[in-house]
């Protein structure tokens, strides 16, 4: 038997979670205690949060830590860090402000003066507009806090027609004296654009926070936290203490702090600047470069374009360089791991503002991928519709469903330093109407894309209720789903140990767009990656640097480290960068099936001559042009995947994962109303079995050989995943026997019914009797009532003895049973049925079921009213089902 399935079955697998712990400073015995709590939920390490803290690296931070450290040290766990006192990082702990002005943020700004020639000894004033700080209805100079680095006055002529930007263009820096512009304008209207470096601007949040494009500015924070944290807990290294976790760190350049489609040509707003950019932006645009840098704001033809793609290109660059290479490489010389996560949302990952310019280059410096789902970011039912979140308005539900978690697991296998890790923040300011049945559904969002690392948003220590983003796992022990946590974070064990330390097995790669986007028109990456998940064809996304530096070509398929690929996919793109280009023709004379969605590029980012490529590509054998709705039936047309599906099944997801002995394949229904009744065909030969990851065992299936190839008939209830197995390994395992019904009664008779909060439980109190089931949260109920309801009732059966199933139906939503005093099981979500073979006999039983609710219903919190609230309690109808063996 595999070792990795092996190591499941019998309880040996790995830890895979590291929740938050917040810290606000409590006394010793709460924060032992919350230890205890995280590691009795069945976790092995923790992720310490410093943000409520009041006392960052002062005493009370550390004999807090130190009893953290100890606690971890008695139980075998982990430790993490969040590396900074406020979020995002960036902020070292309040040193930047501290530090030379050489070190602090720099941007570079843009403002100009319309003009009208001829006029000749014309003169304008540009120091006011060089001073930063001032409001348009201030004109003291007293009131600006400094002033600007002049970097270029440039006039450009404009359309006497329509007031457009001609292009026709005038250096006029030299004509500027002591603050003023001398200038003998000439005929025509000219806007006269003034650009200058500026320690000012950007999000006033962040306005003590280092650049991340200056090497010796990120150097504070590794000075101030990092080189700290290690002089205290330098021998637990790599043992106890395993890494630091950034959060969110990003450029933060736009006023509008989290302005999701902040870019250059969005007018007024700073752009990110540091020491290095004169030079690199020469070499990029060429001695004349201050001439073009108006351009990042103003559009004037196909320059803006070729400018703002070198302009981003250096940026995102840079900060790949300087800050998450600069900590990733301190961190593995010390000997612990560097990871955390960016700003994704709603696309900014390729972008300004809150985001860092490149999702892959941003992170390629850490020991995992990561990525983070907070904010009802992704809600079942949610994956075309948009959902309007708590803060950031409206969702671009595509991206969240069908491309955040493909843009972490990808850069997890494409990138060798992360082992194939990639870590997801979950759970998070859902508010407490996400119980542990939404958190499933996300968990195995998450599981079948690849996300194996899993940071759940939070363990608090404050006394509840504490206001800051719940829910908590724990609450004070007033959350009353918490005792069944430890099943979830099980079952997310057991499954993220069979997709680690193996190779993940896709059919397509998918270019990754941020290039695409600064260079013109785009689409999309998750576009194409939708239409493919919808027919079951898995892929990755690539990104440009990857394709061209290190892709190769072995045995027909594309080749990035561990990953095989048989086809890549270009999401439309109006222009790409040319050595791009020019790959792409040298994968399609090397046999890989390229496949250009809605068109070519018609142009390169740099503004190179390409045409030959482009024409050499257009008619080539190996590729082709698909429209977008037609590519994932061309692609299996030209069998181009992996598993064959009996019908169309937009909602059901898959991942194949493949060790040495086993090859594990991942089943989720992710709709949350409708069950997947289909068969679907794998491509291996010979015994496959159902693993149950909450039960923790292997389960006969159904299997019917076909062709050499296995076909399986998947039946899978909303919220219900499934994992098949198949190795050689697994040669002579008998697996249980196959049941069909016998009998199947319905339960119509008195329940008695009683509650219990958490702080209560398990103490119950009577609060009446049902003849029908019901929604106990109605009005004419128990409307505030959080806890656990108990259902008592006593039926007769007269079917097989020993062998039944039992069905509740509909459950909200955790629910636990026991048959004639034994206990039969949890389930924490769909579909809500438990085995009780060995539990029921012939003439009269008692059943008796527990259902426990969130604390949504009581406390009402704001996260909360962005959701639709669910019933409470047991609905049914409830089943016994009379089964025999086969």
């Amino acid at each position: 038997m595999s070792n990795r399935l092996k190591e499941v079955l019998e309880g040996q697998e790995h830890n895979y979670i590291l929740p938050f712990l917040w810290q606000h400073g409590e006394e010793e015995q709460v924060i032992r205690e919350e230890m205890a709590r995280v590691h009795e939920a069945g976790i092995g390490a923790v992720c310490i949060e410093a943000r409520p803290h009041p006392d960052f690296l002062g005493p009370k931070w550390w004999t807090d830590m130190d009893i953290i450290m100890d606690e971890a040290r008695k139980r075998g766990m982990k430790v993490w860090l969040l590396d900074d006192d406020h979020f995002p990082t960036g902020h070292a702990a309040g040193k930047v402000k501290e530090a030379p002005e050489e070190l602090h943020r720099k941007f570079l700004g843009e403002r100009y003066i319309d003009t009208v020639g001829p006029a000749q000894g014309t003169s304008l004033l540009l120091d006011t507009l060089l001073m930063s700080g001032l409001r348009p209805t201030i004109s003291h100079p007293q009131k600006a806090s400094g002033k600007n680095k002049l970097i270029s006055v440039v006039a450009v002529r404009r359309n006497p027609a329509d007031g457009s930007l001609t292009g026709d263009s005038i250096d006029i820096t030299e004509l500027v004296h002591d603050g003023i512009l001398y200038w003998d304008i000439p005929e025509g209207y000219w806007r006269v654009f003034i650009i200058s470096e500026n320690k000012d601007g950007g999000s006033q949040q962040q306005e003590d926070y280092l650049n991340p494009l200056d090497r010796d500015s990120v150097r504070i924070l590794i000075d101030t936290v990092y080189e700290t944290v290690y002089e205290r807990y330098k021998a637990d290294f790599g043992k106890t203490f395993a890494g630091f976790f950034s959060d969110e760190p990003g450029f933060y350049n736009d006023k509008t702090t989290f302005d999701f489609n902040s870019k250059p040509g969005k007018q007024g707003v700073p752009l990110p600047w540091s020491r290095e950019m004169p030079d690199l932006l020469e070499q990029a645009l060429g001695e004349d470069y201050r001439k073009q840098l108006y351009l990042l704001w103003h559009d004037a033809g196909e320059q803006s374009n070729i400018v703002r793609y070198a302009y981003m290109n250096i940026v995102s660059k840079l900060y790949a360089e300087n800050f998450c290479s600069q900590i990733g490489a301190w961190c593995r010389a010390r000997g612990v791991e560097y990871i955390g996560h960016v700003l994704e949302d709603n696309n900014v990952h390729a972008r300004l503002g809150p985001g860092t310019g490149h999702f892959f280059r941003s992170l390629w410096g850490q020991d995992m991928s990561g990525i983070d789902v907070v904010l009802w970011q992704i809600v079942p039912g949610f994956d075309e519709m948009s959902f309007r979140q708590p803060t950031s308005g409206e969702t671009d539900s595509e991206f969240y469903h069908y491309g955040l978690a493909k843009l972490g697991v990808s850069l997890g296998h494409i990138d060798p330093k992360k082992r194939g890790r990639t870590m997801c923040e979950v759970y998070g300011a859902y508010g407490w109407a996400e119980g542990l049945k939404l958190m499933k559904w996300i968990t195995d969002h998450m599981l079948v894309r690849g996300v194996n690392y899993f940071v759940p948003h939070a363990f608090t220590q404050k006394a509840f209720p504490d206001p800051d983003c719940p829910p908590h796992m724990y609450a004070s022990g007033k959350n009353p789903q918490y005792r069944h946590y430890k099943h979830l974070n099980r079952y997310m064990n057991r499954i993220s140990h069979l997709i680690s330390g193996g190779r993940h097995v896709a059919t397509a790669a998918v270019l990754y767009h941020a290039e695409a986007e600064w260079s013109g028109e785009s689409m999309y990456f998750h576009k194409p990656v939708k239409k493919l998940m919808q027919h079951q064809i898995d892929c990755d996304v690539l990104p440009v640097d990857v394709l061209v530096e290190t892709a190769s070509v072995k045995a027909g398929k594309l080749h990035v480290n561990r990953e095989d690929y048989e086809c890549l996919i270009v999401p439309y793109a109006e222009a790409l960068p040319a050595a791009m280009v020019r790959r792409l023709l040298h994968f399609a004379e090397q046999g890989i099936a390229v496949r250009f969605v809605d068109g070519l590029p018609l142009r390169s980012s740099e503004g190179d001559d390409i045409s030959a490529e482009l024409s050499s590509l257009a008619n080539h054998r190996n590729v082709k042009l698909a429209a977008l709705d037609k590519l994932a039936q061309e692609l299996i047309a030209d069998g181009h995947y992996d598993i064959r599906v009996e019908k169309y099944e937009p909602y059901l997801r898959n991942y194949h994962y493949a060790h040495k002995n086993l090859d594990v394949f991942m089943f989720f229904n992710e709709h949350p109303h409708q069950t997947i009744h289909t068969e679907i065909v794998l491509p291996i030969e010979g015994d496959v079995y159902a693993y149950d990851a909450f039960l923790n065992r292997l389960i006969g299936l159904n299997v019917k050989k076909v062709n050499g190839a296995n076909k399986v008939q998947l039946d899978l209830h909303p919220y219900e995943s499934v994992v098949l197995l198949h190795g050689p390994d697994l040669e002579g395992y008998t697996a249980p026997p196959r049941y069909t019904i016998s009998s199947d009664i319905e339960l119509k008779g008195e329940w008695t019914v009683s509650t219990a909060d958490a702080e209560h439980y398990p103490q119950f109190e009577e609060w009446g009797k049902l003849t029908n089931l019901t929604n106990m949260s109605g009005p004419d109920y128990l409307p505030r009532f959080t806890g656990t309801f108990r259902y008592e009732t006593e039926f007769e059966w007269n079917g097989p003895a020993n062998q039944a199933h039992l069905d509740l139906g509909e459950v909200y939503e955790t629910a636990e049973v026991w048959m004639n005093g034994e206990h039969a099981g949890v389930r924490i979500c769909p579909p809500y049925r438990l085995e009780i073979n060995g539990l029921i006999r012939k003439g009269k039983n008692k059943l008796v079921i527990e259902v426990t609710n969130t604390l949504a219903k009581d406390q009402r919190d704001f996260l909360s009213a962005f959701a639709q609230q669910e019933p409470s309690g047991l609905i049914g109808p409830i089943r016994v089902i009379g089964i025999l063996e086969n």
